[in-house]
């Protein structure tokens, strides 16, 4: 029944649409027609004057007006021929059939007979008025004067016949010759004219049988239309329904009449494929929204370290503390975190491990939170581990931490176009750090084999120095900065020293396989070791090293997190009243150190470039560039700032307006609620460095976007690209691409937005910081297993126990 008032819908409306347009074609029809008709009545009439003009002729000769009168009731014998008339030369009425209107003279009928519809209305109906000349030929004679005048006498009554000047004077009549005329004379003569009237009552009559056989001609042609129609839909439905069927089980596309799988159905394949897309596209936002088969989180990663490494002491190493304390200026102990991608990191690792965390105390409150063991318990209040302090001097923070660290190895492994320095005192000052650490890593241990995590440039002799103390720990080092080429690499005087500490770690870790094809080929250029690539081992001085890819990440934000979070359209209002910015401005976004390596200025002339070629952006595109000081006791740090400062006023000045500053340049430590809440309300974030381990600024921005809006554009130089591919890839040295890439971002779409960020989300949800750690830490386990194991069949071989043959 639902379908066959589906039908009806269709084939109603069809059929009315097809009976409205016969009525509107009927006038049409209906002009044609009488102008059809009009023209045979015209040939008809010409045939009866003609048939008709000798006897006429003959019979006003003879005058005989009876003789006419049984001529033309003959005539009427026609149906069509309705009455006739005959004029004389003159335009008098000579004879006129009974139904001749007694009011119609000659002269109107001539005037209606010239008209393009000569058509007069009657009593009983429309007649068609035409009038023909009866025409005397005559004989030759010969032509004498007075003839000639007795034959131009009529003249004067045939400008007479033509009645008033608006009538043809060709069509003049003329009398017949006198019989006195010229022999030669050769000139028909005009004897009368025939009225005649034809009934158009049939026409009319024809008119309407023909509107009715049209109206019913289309209307049955309309109706068979509609039901081929009707019955290919059917077909073509059907045959859609089962190929749809089909194609959701995976059987291929249905053929509509047989109802079996037919590959030449050629105009289901578009569909099939449209179709294979959206339920791929449907499929991925399932996943998406569902998140990874187990997530990776800290009760995952305790349940790790209970299970493969048997709760087993996990103690992590770095430079830079996750926590300091600090005097405010009303004299009060205040914590700050500071703003570090390593620690961003690492520290979720620890609240999950429960460890402990060896760094440098560098804040000036930090000496009186400790106990008498330099340590303190952190998070503040949470107290989930604990943080013990090295206390260091100025002369060894300079020589170890600013010179060999930051002037040295930092420009050696970024290759960012700044120099490296290498000075003998910095050297010294970096190998008594290490050794200070590693002792302070003995002192910490609670047994001979913990799990230490060792982070970054800063400790690259470490290792080596641990496992000379503590030969049955489990080393994991996690190099945080990219690895140079061999060729890069060899600029170190020191750089078999480096290389000889670095494997002293049982596991070696880089942000991405290409770093560690760069180590392993060092090692492989430098130092006597053999190296088996298959599995990316390293032996050397009887310790085998694992060299692996763990790309960093972030701790995905908790549901209870996201819901302290200001919403996405208040975050964009409080920004922009901050900064003094138009409601609808579009606003970009750079968080980052104030470094060289991370391309501040090569993104600033990106905006510049983005003004000059896009005009229609000056007071619409803002620029925030968070800039946080760090190491600015380095001449270079110092001399880079000033030059981004410098690039920022003559953009300012450039493009600036009353009211308005393309670039904001805020140089000064923002928290984590303030860099979150730019991230919210930012239209686009841009991540350009120049080298780069990973760029975890790019992962939480897209951490901050539960709203799935906006564009990160990041840099193909940095570890992140390599995971993050839905971003707008550039190349920040490439000032025009980099432009360009503005441009796009602020103009995309926001369902591009949406399904590039969903996508950036589910791999950074996935991919988050305890799995990076999770599975550094599951390396860690499986080695450990295999070292034990290891150590038992050595004993086993030492002692000679016979049941060694069974292992």
């Amino acid at each position: 029944m639902q379908t066959i008032r589906l039908q009806l819908r269709f084939l109603l409306p069809l059929i009315a649409v097809v009976i409205a347009t016969a009525y509107l074609v009927l006038p049409l029809v209906d002009g044609v027609t009488l102008r059809w008709f009009a023209r045979d009545l015209d040939s008809r009439g010409a045939v009866v004057a003609n048939a008709l003009s000798d006897s006429v002729v003959e019979a006003v000769r003879a005058g005989r007006p009876r003789q006419l009168e049984k001529l033309f009731d003959r005539a009427l014998q026609d149906e069509r021929l309705f009455a006739i008339g005959l004029c004389s030369p003159d335009g008098q009425m000579l004879v006129r059939t009974p139904a001749f209107p007694s009011d119609l003279n000659c002269f109107d009928a001539l005037t209606i007979s010239q008209k393009r519809d000569p058509r007069l209305m009657i009593n009983g109906g429309p007649v068609h008025v035409a009038m023909h000349d009866v025409v005397d030929q005559p004989h030759p004679v010969v032509a004498s004067d007075a003839a000639s005048e007795a034959a131009s006498a009529p003249s004067a009554a045939a400008s007479s016949f033509m009645g008033p000047p608006e009538f043809d004077a060709a069509a003049a009549v003329a009398p017949a010759p006198a019989a006195s005329a010229a022999p030669n004379q050769t000139e028909p003569v005009v004897v009368g004219r025939l009225v005649l009237l034809h009934d158009l009552s049939f026409i009319e009559k024809r008119s309407q049988d023909t509107r009715h056989y049209l109206v019913g001609l289309i209307a049955l042609l309309g109706l068979v239309m509609a039901l081929i129609t009707m019955i290919v839909a059917q077909l073509s439905w059907r045959g859609w329904v089962l190929g749809v069927r089909a194609l959701l089980r995976g059987e291929g596309i249905i053929s509509p009449l047989t109802g079996t799988s037919a590959a030449a159905a050629a105009e289901l394949q578009p569909f099939a494929a449209d179709l294979r897309e959206r339920l791929r596209d449907l499929e991925d936002e399932y996943r998406r929204m569902q998140g990874p088969e187990a997530d990776w989180s800290a009760e995952r990663l305790q349940a790790l370290l209970m299970t493969q490494l048997r709760g087993d002491q996990v103690i992590v190493v770095s430079n830079r503390e996750p926590y300091i304390h600090e005097h405010a200026k009303d004299g009060s102990v205040v914590v700050k975190r500071p703003a570090s991608g390593l620690v961003t990191a690492v520290e979720p690792v620890m609240r999950a491990c429960s460890g402990t965390w060896i760094a440098h105390g560098s804040g000036d409150a930090d000496r009186e939170v400790v106990d008498a063991n330099d340590r303190v318990a952190v998070p503040p209040g949470q107290d989930d581990y604990q943080l013990r302090r090295l206390w260091l001097t100025a002369e060894e923070e300079q020589g170890y931490y600013f010179g060999f660290a930051n002037e040295g190895l930092w420009p050696l492994c970024h290759v960012a176009h700044v120099r490296p320095v290498f000075r003998e005192s910095d050297w010294e000052a970096y190998k008594a750090v290490n050794q200070r650490f590693a002792d302070a890593v003995v002192a910490e241990a609670r047994s001979d084999d913990p799990i230490v995590l060792v982070q970054d440039y800063h400790f690259a002799l470490l290792p080596a120095m641990i496992r000379e103390k503590l030969p049955n720990a489990t080393i994991l080092t996690f190099w945080h900065i990219p690895w140079p080429n061999p060729e890069s690499f060899g600029i170190c005087p020191w750089r078999r020293e480096i290389l000889q500490g670095m494997l002293g770690s049982t596991i070696l870790g880089f942000h991405t396989r290409f770093h560690c094809k760069n180590f392993i080929e060092t090692v492989d250029r430098f130092l006597e070791a053999r190296i088996e690539h298959e599995h990316s081992t390293i032996s050397f001085r009887e310790d085998e090293t694992l060299v692996e890819a763990y790309p960093i990440s972030i701790e995905w934000p908790s549901d209870g997190t996201v819901a302290s979070w200001a919403s996405v359209p208040e975050a964009r209002r409080v920004v922009r009243e901050r900064l003094g910015l138009r409601p609808d401005a579009t606003l970009a976004v750079g968080i980052d150190r104030f470094d060289y390596t991370k391309g501040i200025l090569e993104r600033l002339n990106a905006v510049e470039r983005l003004l000059e070629k896009h005009p229609e952006w000056i007071e619409r595109f803002v620029f925030v560039q968070v800039a946080a000081p760090t190491r600015s006791s380095l001449e270079e740090y110092r001399a880079f700032q000033e030059r981004v400062e410098r690039l920022t006023l003559r953009i300012n000045e450039r493009f600036g307006r009353p009211g308005y500053q393309p670039v904001h340049l805020l140089a000064q430590h923002h928290d984590s609620r303030a860099v979150n809440e730019l991230f919210r309300a930012a239209d686009m974030c841009i991540v350009t460095s120049l080298h780069d381990g990973m760029n975890l600024v790019s992962k939480e921005f897209v951490a901050a976007r539960d709203d799935e809006q906006g564009v990160l554009i990041l840099s193909r130089f940095a570890g992140a690209a390599r995971e993050m591919t839905e971003a707008l890839i550039v190349n920040p040295y490439h000032v025009e691409e980099t432009a360009d890439a503005l441009h796009r971002a602020a103009t995309m779409p926001a369902a591009e937005q949406r399904a590039r960020m969903a996508s950036l989300r589910a791999t950074v949800r996935e991919f988050n910081v305890f799995r990076w750690a999770g599975r550094m830490l599951a390396d860690a386990g499986r080695w450990r297993l295999k070292a034990r194991v290891d150590a038992r069949v050595a004993r086993y071989r030492h002692a000679g126990d016979p049941d060694q043959r069974g292992l």
